[in-house]
């Protein structure tokens, strides 16, 4: 693990507890506001996965970041900004592991403004950080 700099502050630590995994799990947050059922994606199962989960996080966080990239920017975004978040669970022999595509939709929004907001935001975004260099991963501007 990555030595984290003593200047640095926590800003917040979310706390989940898992049981039962992907197959027939249950996942709580410490404050009661996540309360989930764990199934194995495609299977019909009644919950959700951990790639919907990290998508709709991911796609939060980052829309997030946008905001903060279009400011320093100057650029307003528009009011009815969307990300369609997609993340595949693959495998090949060596096994399993994760790709990801960010759909960004910045309606009315200039292309070059579009496209620097988005490269400015995934400077920002933790998720991307966390990922750069570590999955595959498209960011399209549609």
């Amino acid at each position: 693990m990555e030595t984290v700099t003593s200047n640095s502050k926590v800003l917040y630590t979310a706390k989940t507890h898992t049981t039962g995994g992907r197959e027939k799990g249950l996942s709580r947050s410490s404050d009661g506001n996540l309360d989930v059922r764990l199934s194995v994606p495609g299977t019909g199962g009644p919950g959700t996965n951990p790639e919907q989960l990290f998508a709709a996080g991911w796609s939060a966080c980052f829309e997030g970041a946008m905001g903060i990239a279009a400011g320093k920017l100057g650029i307003a975004l528009p009011e009815d900004t969307a990300i369609d978040a997609e993340v595949d669970l693959r495998s090949d022999k060596s096994g399993c592991f994760l790709q990801a595509r960010l759909n960004i939709s910045l309606p009315g929004l200039a292309r070059p403004s579009a496209l620097a907001v988005v490269e400015a935001a995934r400077g920002i975004c933790p998720y991307s950080k966390a990922v750069n260099g570590n999955i595959p991963v498209e960011y399209n501007v549609i």
